[in-house]
């Protein structure tokens, strides 16, 4: 399967294992690269500068041939520790980095200068546009049918929009369960995928196995929007915890965010208390079970060793 993407990144198949907040891990890339892909870890899961570098290094001595690596970096001003993450990805190296919800200029005069390659998220063609003049190496196109924070677009119209204005290869995200997800998101004219649901149900993943267990019992039909996470709408499973406290922002937050004063201390504390019932979901039994994922677990069957994950989307 030889596309721009597998040029690009020196990988037997077209797919990135998406940078998955809280899930994603050294074990889960390093097996992704053994099967032939890339596989991408945010840099927020990593508590220190420390332990992120750390875990380059680790990365680093596992890498093998057809597999590469690289971190997600969200580039806006919440993230007090980018400058800081991005210092340290460019002292240590890595294959690339995935820029998430801000301008990636920086990040992209800062990864050229040490030969890192970098992929942009973008949700429309303005976006793209503005990416691809600050020299991105490829777009990232997360559509309606990503986990998580998603586009607006189907899959179709946002790939076929974004490759046919773009010199760039576009990267689809959003909707890939399956061979033929990945066969029909090249026929829209992509040059590979970013895939994250499916992984989270792997034996390397860093979650509960409650969590996991909830990718294989339900499926598309169980996954819901909330406010309840950032205060921007985000999909999660439908558990009975999530339909107990509901899916829209309570009506102090919506009279609050009217005071343009107020608004982003709002949506910062909103932030703080999701991403804290996000993880203590993810990380520890609790019946508080916020669990973030796509509509693509409609496709994921048991709990599988990230190998044969990958083997199931490439055969």
């Amino acid at each position: 399967m030889t596309t721009k993407l597998t040029e690009l990144l020196h990988i037997k198949y077209p797919i990135i294992q998406a940078p998955m907040f809280l899930v994603s891990n050294v074990a889960m890339v390093t097996e992704a690269m053994k099967a032939g892909i890339a596989g991408c870890i945010p840099a927020l899961n990593y508590r220190t500068l420390d332990e992120l570098r750390a875990a380059i290094k680790e990365l680093k001595a596992n890498k093998v041939e057809g597999g590469s690596f690289g971190f997600n970096l969200i580039v806006n001003k919440s993230n007090v520790k980018y400058k800081a993450q991005l210092e340290v990805i460019c002292q240590e190296g890595c294959d690339f980095i995935i820029t998430s919800l801000g301008s990636p200029e920086e990040t992209i005069f800062q990864a050229h200068a040490v030969g890192i390659k970098v992929f942009c998220d973008v949700t429309d063609l303005r976006f793209a546009k503005k990416v691809e003049q600050l020299g991105a190496d490829a777009a990232i196109a997360v559509n309606n049918e990503a986990g998580g924070h998603r586009g607006n677009l189907s899959p179709e119209a946002l790939t076929n929009q974004l490759s046919e204005a773009l010199t760039i290869p576009v990267i689809s995200a959003g909707g890939v369960g399956c061979k033929a997800d990945i066969d029909k998101m090249l026929s829209y004219g992509a040059e590979g995928v970013s895939v994250g649901s499916p992984f989270i149900a792997s034996i390397e993943a860093g979650v509960t196995d409650e969590y996991k267990q909830a990718c294989v019992d339900y499926g598309e039909k169980d996954i819901i929007m909330t406010e309840r996470i950032s205060g921007t709408p985000c999909t999660v499973i439908n558990t009975p915890y999530v339909q107990k406290i509901g899916t829209k922002a309570t009506w102090i937050e919506n009279l609050l965010n009217k005071n343009k004063s107020l608004k982003k201390w709002v949506k910062m504390i909103r932030f703080s208390i999701g991403m804290r019932a996000t993880e203590n979901a993810a990380k520890k039994a609790t019946y508080k079970t916020v669990w973030v994922a796509g509509p693509s677990i409609e496709h994921t069957k048991e709990i599988l060793p990230i190998k044969s994950i990958v083997d199931k989307l490439v055969n």
